[in-house]
């Protein structure tokens, strides 16, 4: 449903989307759904697979005698059905040229511009020998019976009797039943059209019996593209943000996205609607502070996470919109870690460089498991007494989460049988202190062992380049990445560990983090291995084979000795 950019401009909209023909109906107002309700297939946007078999279809002659239509609301069926309904009886005008399929001449043609000679009656409903029924309110097999007895009279005036049978699947078993004859061996000049929301409510017999098409939701940063255009077209100013957020909560649907952008434009007329006017009248909040409020969440900062959140929520906020908004920057995040330069944005441009900035900060496991938090938050909101206050509590419990290891370094603790993180490094080789005493590296990451301070201590290795340590001072920078006041949680657990008032002090440092050296020197290992003779000919003759790893092999056993010495470990199981 809508228009695509095919239009030739502005001065073409009244022509190609009705406007002129809707306007002149007693002066009324035409609302943007149906006044750029698509009148040709061409104008149809998001279906491009169903225009393109149906295309071919009528081309090559080989056109159905049913068609199931099926999708979520607003996204074209009805439209469609008529649009097939004006291409199986298209007749072009005394002198027009309209193309032509392999038909008869004259035949059904899917190019329907100009319009033909039942065109206009088709769009309009009220043409006599094209039906649309609200199977709704006429489940009967009654109405059913009383709908085929007409179907053995030849159309009046088109090609074909067209039935277009909107919600079918509301007909009752007796109704299905009575229609499979008709529509299994139906008459050379009946055609049937259903429109259906709930596809797995239609019997399998009858979806056998037709050709069905599934049409899909539109994609957000298309549906936000088309809303531009309409509102161009309406020569209405729309920010960037107000279409996204739109576009946004239609979910997909092109009718529920031009209700709402109907209801936009009227929020501030003659100037232009921004993106606090759609969150007012939407009840969102604010995407660029709900963008604080994750950043926060993730940095451990639960106090600054709630304090935006609060605001948010006195502003009048829906706090289940606001979680499901954290949901969205979420799986954005995901998304644009999976597809990285093929991600595309549906908003501006400051939404789109702040998703792929979580997107470097955050492992693809963190993320997912920051999707899963706010997932099951989300279900709690809708069973709590007070949404507000599940609300907050779902920020605390991501705000709990981030200072845990990630799952990967969980994963790798595990595998190494819960040692120290960093037992393998040569830094920490060093000799340590006596007890109580930090004065080295190696002290820092052994308290922190003994302490449990898991999340402090995964932190710490990834992100942290030790300059220089010291008894009560230390000298560091941070790696890319580093979460927001690790320096100041480092303090505090040096403070707290050995009851001296620790100077800490960021400066310039060629050193590396511990990670990062555990990285470098794994890829050196790999690099290494890669320049012996016998793996470069393996990987040659293996196309796609990489290696993971380089491990030292462990020595040989020793060869047990021989002669008198030998001790016979089964001699006792032998029978006397």
């Amino acid at each position: 449903m809508g228009a695509d950019d095919s239009s030739t401009g502005d001065d073409a909209t009244g022509a190609l989307f009705g406007g002129d023909e809707a306007h002149a109906r007693a002066g009324a107002y035409e609302v943007l759904a149906r006044k750029y309700r698509p009148r040709r297939f061409e104008d149809l946007i998001g279906q491009e697979a169903m225009v393109r078999t149906l295309s071919n279809a009528f081309e090559t002659g080989r056109i159905a005698h049913g068609f199931m239509l099926t999708g979520v609301r607003g996204v074209g069926k009805t439209t469609t059905a008529r649009l097939l309904a004006r291409a199986l009886n298209f007749e072009p005008k005394d002198g027009a040229k309209g193309k032509k399929g392999k038909g008869e001449a004259g035949g059904p043609s899917i190019h329907l511009d100009p319009p033909g000679v039942h065109c206009e009656a088709i769009m309009a409903s009220r043409h006599p020998d094209v039906l649309e029924l609200d199977a709704a309110s006429r489940t009967g097999v009654a109405d059913m019976r009383d709908l085929l007895e007409s179907s053995r009279y030849g159309p009046v005036s088109a090609r074909y009797k067209v039935y277009i049978i909107d919600e079918v699947h509301m007909l009752s078993n007796a109704s299905f039943n009575a229609l499979l004859k008709t529509l299994e061996e139906p008459p050379p000049h009946l055609k049937f059209i259903f429109a259906t929301t709930e596809i797995r409510k239609v019997p399998v017999t009858v979806l056998s019996r037709c050709q069905r098409f599934d049409l899909k939701r539109l994609d957000t940063p298309v549906l936000a593209e088309h809303l531009g255009r309409v509102a161009k077209n309406e020569k209405a100013k729309v920010s960037e943000e107000a279409l996204a957020l739109v576009a946004r909560a239609a979910e997909g649907s092109v009718r529920d996205a031009l209700s709402l952008l109907d209801q936009a434009i009227v929020q501030t007329p003659g100037g232009e609607v921004s993106g606090a006017a759609v969150r007012d009248m939407l009840g969102l909040g604010d995407r660029a502070r709900l963008y604080d409020v994750f950043e926060k969440a993730i940095a451990a900062d639960g106090r600054g996470a709630l304090a935006e959140m609060k605001d948010q929520v006195a502003a009048g906020a829906d706090p289940a919109v606001l979680l499901k908004d954290l949901m969205d920057i979420a799986a954005d995040v995901s998304v644009a870690q999976a597809t990285g330069d093929d991600w595309a944005a549906a908003g501006p441009a400051d939404w789109a460089n702040r998703t792929r900035a979580l997107a470097q900060r955050l492992t693809a496991a963190q993320a997912a498991r920051t999707w899963q938090l706010l997932l099951s938050g989300y279900g709690d909101l809708q069973v709590a007494p007070d949404p507000a206050t599940a609300l907050n509590m779902v920020i605390l419990r991501l705000a709990a989460a981030s200072s845990l290891p990630s799952p990967e370094e969980a994963a790798r603790m595990i595998a190494e049988g819960a040692a120290p993180p960093g037992k393998a490094a040569a830094p920490l080789e060093a000799p340590p202190s006596a007890p109580g005493g930090v004065s080295s590296f190696a002290d820092i990451v052994a308290a922190m062992t003994r302490a449990r301070e898991v999340g402090l201590q995964v932190d710490t290795e990834r992100f942290i380049r030790f300059a220089s340590v010291s008894e009560g001072q230390l000298s560091y920078s941070l790696a890319p990445g580093a979460p927001q006041g690790l320096a100041g949680r480092l303090k505090a657990f040096l403070d707290a560990e050995t009851d001296i008032d620790w100077v800490i002090e960021e400066s310039e440092t060629d050193a590396e983090s511990l990670r990062e050296r555990e990285r470098r020197e794994k890829a050196e290992r790999i690099a290494e291995a890669e320049r012996h003779d016998w793996v470069a000919a393996t990987l040659k003759a293996m196309p796609g084979a990489v290696i993971l790893d380089v491990t030292e092999e462990p020595p040989p056993l020793e060869k047990p000795p021989e002669g008198d010495n030998v001790i016979d470990l089964n001699a006792r199981r032998r029978p006397a």
